[in-house]
């Protein structure tokens, strides 16, 4: 966060800068208020770029056994331009080194899923699962190991977390 803050702050100083070149070009015959306004988009437009990389950039730097099986795009009122052209702001990523089948019988299977959700501070929550295969029935566990039956829900054949792990 600390140098996104001063990535901020050199645009907006690069930005200015070339305000002040163009007030320089035209004898300063070019209004004063373009400094300021030049400062302001640059940093605005630096922080819409890092908003819209941020999937690329989280993706680009987890290991290669974590899969993404989900992604969400929010229109914000804040950030009127994804109204417009929506960015994805929160991913589920599926850790395919943590699927352990049951060695019974091999229907259900075990695992680790990791949201992440786009914020200056970046959020992450971390959950273990459980999925049986034949009926796609997907429960969250708690953190003793127990069926968590309010988050249970039924996922379709078509469902990427399905198919990443029971395939």
């Amino acid at each position: 966060m600390f140098w996104n803050f001063v990535a901020t702050i050199i645009c907006g100083l690069a930005a200015a800068g070339i305000a002040m070149s163009i007030r320089a070009a035209t004898a300063k015959k070019a209004p004063r208020w373009l400094i300021p306004v030049f400062a302001g988009l640059g940093m605005m437009g630096y922080q819409i770029y890092m908003e819209y990389n941020w999937y690329d950039q989280m993706t680009a730097r987890m290991p290669s056994e974590s899969v993404v099986v989900a992604t969400e795009s929010q229109a914000e009122f804040w950030r009127p331009w994804s109204f417009f052209f929506p960015q994805i702001n929160r991913i589920t990523v599926l850790d395919t080194s943590s699927i352990a089948r049951n060695p019974a019988n091999g229907d259900t299977a075990r695992f680790q899923l990791y949201h992440f959700r786009q914020t200056y501070g970046g959020r992450v929550s971390r959950g273990t699962w459980l999925l049986n295969c034949p009926s796609g029935e997907l429960v969250a566990l708690t953190d003793e190991g127990k069926p968590d039956t309010r988050e249970a829900r039924r996922l379709s054949g078509e469902d990427p977390l399905f198919r990443q792990v029971c395939d």
